[in-house]
């Protein structure tokens, strides 16, 4: 089987057409249309219908999607691991972290691992919620600071490598009275309009279905995918942020309070994943240690009003 039509066969179905397929794979047109027909010939299979000028994915199709991801998932493993093998202390690292986990531990942090490692060039992306599970399977990430209640029960796709928690907060006008003391239950933030990330995130999740425990409807003013548009909107009074202490918030003159269901800290899990499948450079590994020391160093990011934060910045 020639790899060039595997690869035709995926690049038509992640892109949806034969004309951006071609692009992404920077082929002619025609070719990559006879790439597909010669694979449907060799396997004896209908793997598109055409309808309306448009390749629609068969049953038979969709089955053999996951394998043929597979073997070329298999094949850019093993280009890696050579390309590995042969230079030890130097590559590329792909690494996909949230918005907030870039602003709050990935604009420092950096400087220090490329103290330590010089020639490995970081390639940072930004993900939100599982999208970066999918890239990490299509070999577009090595590296995924992810949140670990996005995992779905017993997947064995991925390794991990836990890090620090992260707590929940709750940041208003510099005037607006939360809680008592550092903290605010999570049920008295019904009494404020609520300034939330959007549901892609995937500490949205965990806050909603606190607040479904604590049996409150929240009055949400505003979902965005922008974390500082809510700490803008906290600062000018618009109501009460509610976001991962990962994102500072220095810049701004906020009231903050930790958020507690049942007087416990509301808190998310985060990890290093890769996928299984491929095999680490060494780099890559020390990337997991150096960033659980550089985060217990630090976390967390962003404390309640009144916290005195005694700690090194690198």
């Amino acid at each position: 089987m020639d790899l060039r039509h595997v690869r035709a066969f995926v690049a038509v179905v992640e892109q949806g057409t034969v004309s951006r397929a071609a692009l992404r794979l920077n082929v002619a047109q025609p070719a990559l249309s006879r790439q597909i027909v010669d694979l449907e010939a060799e396997l004896r299979l209908r793997l598109f219908d055409r309808v309306r000028k448009r390749l629609v994915l068969t049953d038979e199709g969709e089955r053999l999607l996951a394998e043929c991801r597979n073997i070329l998932s298999a094949v850019n493993s093993l280009d890696e691991r050579a390309e590995w093998l042969r230079r030890a202390d130097a590559g590329i690292l792909k690494v996909g972290a949230t918005p907030q986990m870039i602003d709050g531990v990935f604009s420092t942090f950096l400087h220090r691992y490329a103290a330590h490692f010089p020639k490995v060039q970081i390639k940072l992306s930004e993900v939100v919620g599982t999208e970066s599970h999918a890239k990490l399977e299509r070999g577009e990430l090595h590296l995924a600071i992810s949140y670990l209640q996005t995992l779905e029960a017993g997947t064995q796709a991925f390794e991990s490598f836990p890090l620090p928690p992260l707590e929940f907060l709750a940041v208003g006008h510099a005037k607006r009275p939360l809680g008592s003391g550092e903290n605010i239950e999570i049920r008295n933030l019904a009494d404020h309009p609520l300034l939330l990330l959007d549901k892609t995130f995937a500490v949205r999740s965990t806050f909603d279905a606190a607040c479904r425990l604590a049996g409150i409807e929240p009055h949400i003013f505003i979902e965005s995918r922008t974390p500082h548009a809510l700490l803008a909107l906290a600062e000018a009074g618009h109501g009460v942020a509610v976001v991962p202490s990962v994102l500072p918030t220095h810049r701004y003159r906020l009231q903050i309070a930790r958020i507690t269901f049942r007087r416990r800290p509301l808190r998310g899990l985060l990890a290093v994943l890769w996928d299984r499948r491929r095999a680490l450079p060494q780099y890559a590994k020390d990337f997991c240690d150096f960033l659980d020391l550089y985060m217990r160093e630090v976390f967390p990011i962003s404390r309640p009003s009144g916290q005195t934060i005694s700690r090194k910045r690198a």
